[in-house]
């Protein structure tokens, strides 16, 4: 069988374009898996944290946030908010900015670590970007992140331990350390097979075109290692006398 295609995305999931860019992947990789050939895949999510100095209960709105910490008028602040709600909407993604509690997302990324250790990262991926984005939830509490994790079948007292504990810090290091070795300093930020890099929430079609190329190189990767073994197997055996 020919080895999946391996895709790691550093995100944050309080960064707007990321969310944008693991819809548009998903929905490009969908769009794969209808060719007679289908890409085989796995994604996997790493921490990103965009502003690891923010607090936990930020005061103000996002227009203060941007404002402050991009040093920027509050017109300009307003500009880009309703820009990205703009794409996020071509994506079939509803950003409620009105609703945006800021926070910083450390513990988010170690619940994220928590459920890949449980086979359900993907599915709480979805479920705080979601919760941050379009319904308000306020994923700097553990109350609220522990609730999250309950919701997509998740353990919820299992959940609480790992988050007071901290186990699962050490995870999210680990990831950022490996962004900094990539030189990623931006997110989303996607690796190929660990060896091809795309910046940015690309279109859909993008991401399936990678795939396809990908999946494409694996294929002539497995031929490729038939034909040796072929000829290997062709070889006159030999004996010393």
């Amino acid at each position: 069988m020919t080895d999946a295609i391996k895709i790691d995305v550093w995100s944050d999931i309080a960064c707007p374009w990321c969310y944008i860019g693991k819809r548009n992947l998903e929905n490009g990789l969908a769009a794969a898996s209808a060719d007679e050939d289908a890409p085989v895949v796995e994604v996997t999510y790493h921490s990103f944290e965009l502003s690891p100095d923010t607090p936990v209960d930020f005061e103000g709105d996002e227009v203060d946030y941007l404002s402050g910490h991009k040093g920027i008028s509050r017109e300009q602040a307003q500009a880009m908010i309703e820009r990205v709600t703009g794409v996020a909407a071509q994506s079939g993604l509803t950003y409620r900015y009105d609703l945006l509690k800021h926070t910083n997302t450390v513990k988010a990324h170690e619940l994220l670590h928590f459920a890949k250790a449980h086979g359900r990262q993907l599915e709480l991926a979805e479920r705080l970007m979601s919760a941050y984005f379009t319904e308000g939830r306020h994923l700097g509490r553990t109350d609220e992140l522990v609730a999250l994790a309950a919701d997509v079948g998740l353990d919820a007292d299992a959940a609480r331990e790992a988050l007071e504990s901290r186990r699962y810090l050490p995870e999210v290091r680990a990831d950022q350390k490996q962004a900094a070795a990539y030189g990623i300093n931006g997110v989303p930020f996607f690796v190929i097979d660990g060896k091809y890099g795309v910046s940015g929430a690309q279109p859909a079609e993008a991401f399936a075109q990678i795939a396809r190329q990908v999946w494409a190189e694996h294929r002539a990767a497995e031929t490729a290692g038939e034909d040796a073994d072929v000829d290997e197997a062709a070889q006159p055996a030999t004996a010393d006398v």
